[in-house]
């Protein structure tokens, strides 16, 4: 019982990570280009144990991330419970495909989540963000491989299952 905690804890302890990497502080130039951690981290782990984090999960981490970056409360809830509920459903489809198609689906979830996020805010009547705005679903999609092997190796070292 207590390896089956400390193998969840390596998942909890990934999306704490992620969560902290997406509130740092980074030169204002540098801001459009962070990559959406929380979303990337959350579709791995919605990708390689669908039975384990889904759409409730990424309903709590949005709601965990609205807190800590101040918005709206569940405007990133709203929007990573449902690329989580989209990366359960293709998961089979999406882990056959070589990484260059992976990163091709991770970046389709990352600007359905970005889309979503930009309606809600049009929604609340919050402005609209400019062009550079899609550039994080872009550094994400670029980022993933480096993200995917990352976390496997964690996963593999770790057993979690």
């Amino acid at each position: 019982m207590m390896a089956g905690a400390r193998r969840g804890g390596v998942i909890v302890a990934t999306l704490l990570v992620a969560l902290l990497l997406t509130v740092l502080p980074m030169p204002d130039w540098a801001l459009p280009y962070r990559p959406p951690w929380v979303a990337m981290t959350l579709l791995y782990w919605a990708l390689a144990l669908p039975e384990r984090v889904g759409v409730f999960s990424g309903f709590a981490l949005g709601l965990l991330l609205d807190v800590l970056a101040g918005s709206l409360l569940g405007q990133h809830a709203l929007s990573l419970a449902v690329i989580a509920y989209l990366a359960v459903t293709l998961h089979q489809r999406i882990r056959q495909f070589p990484m260059v198609q992976q990163m091709l689906s991770v970046w389709m979830l990352l600007l359905v989540e970005r889309l979503l996020y930009v309606w809600l805010l049009g929604a609340t009547g919050q402005p609209i963000p400019g062009f550079l705005y899609w550039a994080s679903a872009a550094s994400g999609a670029l980022l993933w491989p480096w993200l995917f092997f990352l976390l496997r190796g964690l996963r593999r070292r770790f057993r979690v299952a």
